[in-house]
């Protein structure tokens, strides 16, 4: 096991320790602190490498829908919305020609609007997509694709561990309360929804944002941060101009002393970046899923996403 691969492991045994001690506190405390570096280091590294679009220029439009779906007060229409945009960000990244990604566009158009008839719960999408599923789906995703393209068993175990870390959490809750009682309504309001979302996608309507609930909300988050920032030697993120990393280390520092200041209003002037990252990453996202099918059935070459 190299050195980089025991400290990897060593974050994600950290991150399960203290989601039990402090499973809500940890919550909150990551998405202030590691959060905002982590969304303006990973926009960085996506606008070096063209955000994986055919043309750069289609990434303004993901962010002018990013502000936009912050005042789509209704999550129904929010997650179509974010439907939308993750299908034609697949589409995007991975037709060949403009007429193919046309036909397809018409395609997903058609079955998105069916979906839409019968009542496809997209509220459920509407919650999970830039949460729960953008930081812990896609991460399992990367993580099981880059220790099949290292041939990596100590890669593979980490994968491993990551599962069995998840499964601990919904098996044997953390049990210990709230420390800080004033944090536990900033947790209600801002990720609240995500376990009644969560519920509804595995069949338990009646979900709390409980120990069960932080504390798996507080280790995907946490590990999803510690686990880009380990991946730095690999696809080289930290290699920033000097100008852009003053700028970026500027803004992640006041925007973790405004969460500071106060959380709320934290969350309100960070939501466009937060959103804005998570809509970037979609073809990513959608290359990654593509290359991860295709590592698994062994069947032809997918473009690089790394």
């Amino acid at each position: 096991m190299r050195r980089n691969d025991i400290v990897h492991l060593g974050l994600l045994l950290a991150a399960l320790a203290a989601a039990y001690v402090l499973p809500f506190e940890l919550l909150l405390l990551s998405y202030a602190i590691l959060g905002p570096v982590h969304y303006l280091t990973e926009i960085s590294r996506l606008h070096d490498r063209g955000y994986f679009l055919p043309h750069r220029g289609i990434a303004l439009g993901l962010v002018a829908v990013a502000f936009g779906a912050m005042f789509i007060a209704e999550p129904y229409w929010s997650g179509v919305l974010l439907w939308s945009v993750l299908v034609a960000c697949a589409i995007a990244a991975t037709a060949p020609t403009v007429r193919r990604a046309v036909m397809l566009g018409t395609v997903a158009a058609a079955i998105t609007a069916a979906m839409v008839v019968v009542g496809v719960p997209f509220a459920v999408a509407g919650v999970l997509l830039p949460t729960f599923i953008h930081v812990s789906l896609f991460t399992l995703v990367f993580m099981t694709l880059g220790a099949i393209r290292a041939r990596s068993p100590a890669q593979a175990a980490i994968v491993g561990a990551y599962l069995l870390a998840i499964a601990a959490i919904l098996v044997v809750p953390p049990t210990r309360g709230m420390v800080l009682p004033g944090l536990a309504r900033i947790g209600q309001e801002n990720f609240g929804s995500v376990a009644p979302a969560l519920g509804s996608l595995v069949g338990m309507p009646n979900l709390a944002f409980g120990g069960r609930i932080t504390g798996l909300l507080s280790f995907v988050y946490t590990y999803h941060y510690l686990n880009w920032f380990i991946k730095a030697d690999v696809i080289r993120w930290n290699r920033i101009p000097r100008a852009r990393l003053i700028g970026i280390v500027a803004v992640s520092a006041a925007s973790t002393a405004l969460y500071f200041y106060n959380y709320e209003i934290g969350i309100l002037v960070l939501l466009l970046i937060s959103l804005a990252h998570v809509l970037l990453e979609f073809p990513l996202n959608a290359l990654s899923i593509g290359q991860l099918g295709t590592a698994v059935t062994g069947r032809g070459t997918a473009r690089a996403a790394a």
